[in-house]
């Protein structure tokens, strides 16, 4: 059991435990793992899990915001699972560690239309 499963004793989990975090696609290909998390100042709702990989010995790794409501936890995996290929990944929006882009409605309604999702805010 990970470090992670076993420090998650309810539905709330700390930030530092997010990060890191391994995501896998149905297909159980890990994609990458969780960078950061985007949070919304007002609200408190996550909005955004930042999957990276890609790059050598850290330099070079792709950031791509998922929306979070895209994500599932997997205990017995110790990670979240998205239904994505990672074809589909290929043309996602994405950008790299020194180019964060503006979480605008703009930039946040392009990335929930390229998953197929309605942009709810």
């Amino acid at each position: 059991m990970t470090d992670l499963a076993m420090e998650n004793h309810g539905d709330l989990i700390a930030s530092d435990r997010v990060e890191g975090t391994a995501v896998y696609n149905r297909q159980d290909e890990r994609l990458g793992k969780i960078s950061n998390f985007m949070v919304d100042k007002r609200s408190g709702q996550v909005r955004y899990a930042v999957l990276s990989f890609g790059g050598f010995l850290g330099m070079g790794h792709d950031h791509y915001p998922l929306p979070w409501s895209m994500l599932n936890y997997d205990t017995d995996k110790g990670g979240y699972v998205v239904d994505l290929d990672k074809q589909i990944l290929d043309n996602a929006p994405r950008y790299d560690g020194g180019q964060r882009p503006e979480y605008d409605d703009g930039y946040g309604r392009n990335v929930h239309q390229y998953y197929g999702l309605i942009y709810p805010w």
